[in-house]
């Protein structure tokens, strides 16, 4: 896991018999913003080479905060250090906390009552091969487009309805989400878990070990909760794990996006103030809401120094142990 301090941008072009190739790479550092200019203009002139040579690579890296460009570590306002876990501000405003190796998972409730994508899209190409042949065989002309639409569509929703219907006949998203983490349990009788309540879902934290977020037991515990898909890739692609533990704005009344747009860091000196004002407007609404709630222990009473040590200071940061509104 690697939250740089310092973020730069390089830019190289080159002009070949052919065409006139830029290429745009952003480098960081944890020492000053020099060695990050240096780190930047190394890998453009790296990637520079491999275009030249032949090689599909992107000529612009996306600035994006979180799960950027490939290779690129997290982009955010660092808020505070406590050891090797690092708490950010994230590209909304929220702190989140991230560390290497204790191992959180997110269930999104909404994820339960989604319909599979692959079996959507068999159903959706069926569905538009049916009305394509229809149309074509009856010659239907404009009919033909407007079925061919239908055809689209109708899966989705079918398929949409069909899973709702099997989540509650299962006894709705929070008891399908119990029931995958008691059958986790039973195949892991050595783990250890907490479980909290988040607005959306629920969040497991881990305690009897630490985790490396690239290797198979990760994936396998992922596929095993219904981790949501979105943050299960976002642990891979920055090798570390994540866990908001502050309010996300919209919930507390805080209508206005993080200024400047976008949020991603570093900002624009001249533009510090604003965030500042924004970011001192939002933690004093904060204040009055809990990001997550301390539901139990899970399996036997486990843990290392490491995940005891994660686990006080998200309950802490996340005021899981309150009776504040969640948000």
């Amino acid at each position: 896991m690697i939250v740089p301090r310092y973020w730069a941008e390089a830019r190289l072009r080159e002009r070949t018999k052919k065409r006139q190739v830029t290429v745009q790479r952003f480098g960081w550092s944890d020492v000053s913003e020099a060695e990050a200019q240096a780190h930047a203009e190394a890998r453009a002139r790296e990637a520079l080479a491999q275009i030249l040579a032949g090689k599909n690579l992107l000529s612009r890296e996306p600035k994006v905060p979180y799960n950027g460009a490939e290779g690129v570590p997290i982009r955010e306002e660092i808020v505070s250090e406590h050891e090797n876990t690092v708490v950010t501000r994230n590209g909304y405003g929220a702190r989140c906390l991230n560390t290497p190796n204790v191992l959180f998972v997110d269930i999104d409730f909404d994820n339960a009552t989604a319909a599979d994508g692959r079996h959507v899209l068999i159903a959706m190409a069926a569905s538009l091969v049916a009305a394509l042949a229809v149309g074509w065989v009856m010659k239907l002309g404009l009919l033909t487009f407007v079925l061919s639409v239908l055809a689209l569509l109708i899966p989705v929703a079918v398929a949409t309805l069909v899973r709702k219907a099997r989540v509650r006949a299962a006894g709705g998203a929070e008891a399908l989400a119990r029931k995958r983490i008691n059958a986790y349990l039973a195949a892991n009788p050595q783990a250890h878990l907490r479980l909290y309540r988040t607005p959306a879902g629920l969040r497991v934290l881990a305690m009897h070990k630490t985790f490396d977020p690239r290797e198979s037991a990760v994936a396998e515990c992922f596929k095993a909760l219904g981790a949501d898909p979105v943050y299960a890739r976002m642990c891979v692609n920055q090798n570390c794990f994540r866990a908001r533990v502050s309010a996300k704005p919209w919930r507390i009344g805080v209508g206005q996006h993080m200024r400047p747009r976008p949020g991603t860091w570093p900002v624009k000196p001249e533009r510090l103030a604003v965030r500042r004002q924004w970011i001192e407007a939002y933690e004093k609404a904060a204040q009055g809401f809990a990001a997550c709630r301390y539901v139990e222990l899970l399996g036997p009473q486990a843990g290392t120094m490491a995940t005891r040590g994660v686990q006080a200071l998200h309950d802490e940061l996340c005021r899981a142990n309150s009776d504040l509104p969640m948000a």
